[in-house]
C-alpha cells in the first residue's frame, strides 16, 4: 500500500491576511478603550466593530490583555524602529552602533510614553500594564543580542567586560527606568537624554582604542 506524504504550504498570501486582520482588530480595540474606557470594552464589542468573530479575536490575541500588548508593540516597535536597526546593523564603528542603541531606547520610550498616557485615561489597570512590561522586557534584551555578539566577535569589548555582562549592561541602562527618572521625572529632553545614554553606554561597554577616548595613564 502506497503511504501518502503530509505536505505544509506555505502561504504568504494567507499570512498578509492573518496581519492584516490582527492589525485591524487591535486598531479597533484601542479605539474602542479610548472611547469607552478599559472595563467597558469587551472582546465581544471589538469582535462586531473588526467584523470577525469572537474566536477569531481570541484565537489571534488570547486575550484583552494580549490585544493591549500588540498595541504597544505596533507603537514601540513600527516602522521608525525597524529603521533604526536596519541602519544600526549597516554601521560598522562600534561607538556608533552604541549611539544606534540610545536612539532606538529613545524611540521606543517616546512611543511607549505617549500609548500609556493613553491607556491610563482610559482606565488600564497598573496590573495590565505590569504583565505586558515583564512580556516587553524579555522580548528587548533577546533583541539585543546581535549588538553584544558584534561588539565581541569584533574585539571592541571594554577589557575585563565578558558579553553576558555587557548585555545585561546594556539591557539596563536603555530600559525605561533611566528614561522615566530623567525625561519624566527631572524634565530631560528627549535629545539630551540620548545624547547621555550614547556617552555611557560607550563608556561603559567599549575599550578605549574603540571608543576614541584616551587610555588611562597608569600612576608611576
Amino acid at each position: 500500500m502506497k503511504k501518502t506524504s503530509e505536505r505544509q504550504y506555505h502561504s504568504p498570501v494567507r499570512e498578509q491576511q492573518a496581519e492584516a486582520t490582527r492589525r485591524r482588530i487591535a486598531d479597533t480595540a484601542r479605539r474602542l478603550l479610548l472611547a469607552h474606557g478599559y472595563e467597558a470594552t469587551t472582546i465581544g464589542n471589538i469582535a462586531r466593530q473588526a467584523g470577525v468573530a469572537a474566536p477569531t479575536v481570541y484565537a489571534a490575541f488570547g486575550s484583552k490583555q494580549g490585544i493591549l500588548a500588540e498595541i504597544l508593540r505596533q507603537a514601540a516597535f513600527g516602522p521608525a524602529y525597524r529603521d533604526l536597526v536596519r541602519e544600526a546593523l549597516a554601521t560598522v564603528e562600534p561607538s556608533r552602533r552604541l549611539a544606534f542603541a540610545a536612539r532606538i531606547a529613545r524611540q521606543i520610550h517616546d512611543s511607549e510614553r505617549a500609548e500609556l498616557d493613553l491607556w491610563r485615561g482610559a482606565g488600564v489597570v497598573a496590573p495590565e500594564l505590569a504583565a505586558i512590561e515583564h512580556k516587553r522586557e524579555c522580548d528587548r534584551y533577546s533583541a539585543q543580542e546581535p549588538m553584544i555578539a558584534y561588539l565581541a566577535e569584533s574585539g571592541h569589548l571594554r577589557r575585563g567586560v565578558s558579553p553576558a555582562v555587557a548585555r545585561d549592561v546594556l539591557w539596563a541602562l536603555t530600559g525605561r527606568d533611566f528614561y522615566r527618572m530623567l525625561v519624566i521625572e527631572r524634565s530631560w529632553t528627549s535629545d539630551r537624554y540620548e545624547s547621555w545614554l550614547a556617552d555611557l553606554l560607550t563608556i561603559a561597554l567599549l575599550s578605549p582604542s574603540a571608543s576614541g577616548r584616551p587610555k588611562r595613564r597608569k600612576r608611576q
